[in-house]
């Protein structure tokens, strides 16, 4: 695409000023400098073979992470990119400074109470991490600090605080710390009387916790030190040395984890094990921690259910009776077998029951019905059952943090992709609502009454309505000409909700138009969407995003010269997948930590996370599945054709994508594209699957990723 093809005032409003003013470059060539040369990785053939099928990697050696030779190749991969880019820095500093100027850095959390306590957390300005403190019973009382994450992550690349768990009696906490960014956290205990860290250190955990009634009893996951699954419960005595602490629990199949939590009553702790497909759970009273855990229901293939407690009952969200979109049920808790389950709210072809909260006078339950989610208010006397009224056409709305049972006000969360983030209080009794917080978007140029959103339907070759939530300035002509970025994950049955970013505002501001494709693989339409795109049906997922960019295309909302895409993860995964199908489709693509070396991870059991992702991918193990996740596998499909514009970023020290997978993928890549668009790969050397720890340094993150698809479009 030529700079002269549109308008820049009608179409892209905001990047004259920026062209010009800052002096920025816009030369067809900026970015393609010829005296610089990529690396190129050295090819030192590796040959898989399973089920009479043989594979080729090339570039196999790039797994040795203490190798020198594979780091000074990232380091390598990283000096190209920012040289490549260099003349984007004035850009990039343009971004983050008005990203981070509509942040409100002197910020708090709306503090909720608990326990005799109102807690709260806190950004002051300038500085990158929060702080947790708490008021007892009043606000106006004085605050007590429990962390200065500020304090706690100086001289660390990595920080991050999970985890805060506290003490019934309110004089301890315990909470989870990475300074790796590998997601295996140490569980430290705080004394709240005396301000001092006691002398537990246990590493390796998933950084949650639970206490027992009687406030030395700590119960606590420990992962798997390879895979870093959570296979395992312990109990620790506060008194007592960490060597002491003794095994509950011991999961042994490596497809399920294990997870321990507290009931909102906080009467009873759960010891949760889960697949992607089954679940199953254990309990235990509070007050009596040295009890053996009792079996609710005993696992069942493909039966999931969750446990609440209310009263003398346990309150059961499941997909019991091929109830796929799962219904509400409830047992006594001296009889909780299946045999007893009683059905509260049925199942609905149409509605997803995602959630529900208890009450002692109400309850609530978290529905979503053609793709959008609403609230349903029940009272236990049945007199009261009714919706929160919703009038916009696409948003997001979700129960917020609700610790008390004895209260009327129900704390839920909205917006939407033109509305910021609204905390809200609905007094249950009377109707009324009280908006608590509404996020502010400093920096002046922020109206969303300027902005557009719309929600979409595309048809998928199978016939399939597919919906596509956007967002534009209300200045932005949708025409052939409109630069617009398409977004999707489309995994796990996680729902991507049309919700807003102010960070996002960069981009929409300069005449980007904004999609969310809510592809099947995840749950927008209930969890039969998410079935049609899992396992044997993945292609659905990948079939879906094309389809939709398709749709943008020939209703002139864009063009394949405008058009760019951007994943994460598995949504990486699908941004690897739809390049290799339709690369002509896009001018410029981002893929974030992507998951492409599909079937070599999930054949390699010794790779974080891999065995519990059977029932979501498949086992390669069997020869079905190796096919059919070989037949979309990114790395395992790159051809000898043009690919577009693309970026890829990786950590190094990730945990769910291995930053091996990126990296192979982009060397290959560079081997096999017959055209001379740009391919970069930007490595975090101190981060893992989340990029950088501190809210400022993700803005940084972010800003190179926009800067990289603006200067496309400037190309």
């Amino acid at each position: 695409m030529k700079f002269e093809n549109f308008s820049t005032k009608s179409f892209f409003p905001f990047i004259y000023s920026i062209k010009f003013a800052l002096g920025y470059n816009s030369n067809p060539n900026s970015m393609s400098n010829p005296n610089i040369s990529p690396p190129m990785a050295d090819v030192i053939p590796y040959q898989h073979k399973i089920h009479n099928h043989s594979r080729i990697d090339p570039y196999y050696w790039l797994n040795q992470r203490d190798n020198p030779d594979v780091i000074d190749y990232l380091d390598k991969e990283n000096d190209y990119y920012q040289k490549m880019t260099a003349h984007t820095k004035e850009l990039e500093k343009e971004l983050y400074d008005e990203m981070r100027a509509r942040i409100k850095e002197d910020d708090s959390s709306v503090p909720y109470f608990y326990n005799g306590y109102w807690y709260m957390t806190r950004f002051e300005e300038g500085k990158d991490y929060p702080i947790y403190l708490r008021k007892k019973e009043v606000l106006t009382e004085e605050e007590e600090i429990l962390f200065d994450c500020n304090e706690m992550a100086k001289g660390q690349d990595y920080f991050r605080l999970v985890g805060i768990s506290v003490s019934p009696d309110n004089t301890k906490v315990a909470f989870g710390i990475d300074t790796v960014s590998r997601r295996q956290f140490t569980i430290k205990v705080k004394d709240l009387k005396r301000g001092e860290i006691l002398n537990t250190e246990i590493k390796n955990t998933t950084g949650g916790s639970v206490w027992a009634a009687d406030n030395l009893t700590l119960f606590y996951n420990k992962k798997d030190q390879q895979t870093l699954r959570s296979e395992s419960v312990y109990k620790h005595k506060i008194n007592l040395p960490d060597q002491a602490d003794v095994l509950v629990y011991e999961e042994v199949d490596e497809t399920y984890s294990v997870n321990v939590k507290s009931s909102k009553s906080r009467k009873y702790i759960f010891i949760s094990c889960h697949s992607t497909t089954t679940s199953e759970h254990r309990f235990i009273e509070a007050g009596q921690p040295e009890s053996d855990f009792i079996l609710i229901q005993p696992r069942t293939s493909n039966l999931e259910y969750d446990i609440e407690h209310f009263g003398d009952h346990f309150y059961i969200h499941t997909n019991y009776d091929k109830a796929i979109n799962f219904q509400i049920m409830r047992t006594p808790v001296d009889q909780t077998t299946s045999d007893f389950w009683q059905q509260l709210l049925p199942h609905r072809d149409e509605v997803l029951l995602e959630d529900f909260e208890l009450f002692d006078q109400y309850w609530v339950v978290n529905e979503r019905e053609n793709g959008l989610s609403r609230l349903r208010i029940i009272g236990w006397d049945n007199k009261e059952d009714y919706y929160l009224p919703i009038t916009e056409e696409t948003y997001t709305l979700y129960i917020s943090h609700n610790p008390e049972f004895k209260s009327p006000q129900l704390r839920y969360v909205f917006n939407s992709l033109t509305t910021p983030n609204s905390v809200i209080e609905f007094d249950m009794s009377n109707k009324q609502k009280t908006v608590l917080k509404t996020q502010e978007v400093l920096g002046g140029d922020f109206n969303a009454n300027d902005y557009t959103s719309k929600r979409l339907w595309a048809d998928a070759r199978d016939g399939t309505k597919i919906p596509i939530s956007i967002v534009y300035h209300k200045d932005t002509q949708l025409s052939e000409n409109t630069p617009f970025l398409q977004y999707a994950y489309g995994s796990y049955g996680h729902t991507i909700d049309p919700s807003f970013s102010s960070t996002r505002l960069s981009l929409l501001n300069r005449g980007f138009a904004f999609a969310i494709a809510h592809t099947r693989g995840g749950e927008s339409m209930g969890r039969k969407w998410y079935e049609e795109g899992k396992l044997l049906k993945k292609m659905n997922t990948f079939y879906d995003f094309i389809d939709c960019s398709k749709f943008l295309i020939e209703q002139k909302y864009t063009s394949a010269d405008h058009l760019y895409a951007n994943g994460g993860s598995a949504g990486g995964l699908l941004m690897g997948v739809v390049i290799n199908l339709a690369p002509e489709l896009y001018n410029g693509v981002v893929a974030d930590v992507p998951f492409v070396d599909v079937v070599t991870t999930m054949l390699d059991n010794t790779i974080p996370l891999t065995t519990s992702e059977y029932d979501e991918w498949g086992n390669p193990n069997d020869k079905t599945f190796y096919e059919y996740m070989l037949s979309y596998s990114p790395y395992d499909q790159v051809k000898a054709q043009d690919y577009p514009n693309l970026l890829v970023t990786s950590g190094l020290h990730d945990s769910q994508v291995q930053y091996f997978e990126p990296t192979k993928w982009v060397a290959l890549l560079r081997a096999k594209k017959t055209n001379q668009n740009l391919l970069f790969l930007d490595t975090n050397m101190k981060a893992g699957h989340s990029g950088a720890s501190g809210r400022f340094e993700i803005l940084k993150e972010l800003a190179k990723k926009y800067a990289f698809i603006i200067d496309l479009e400037l190309k």
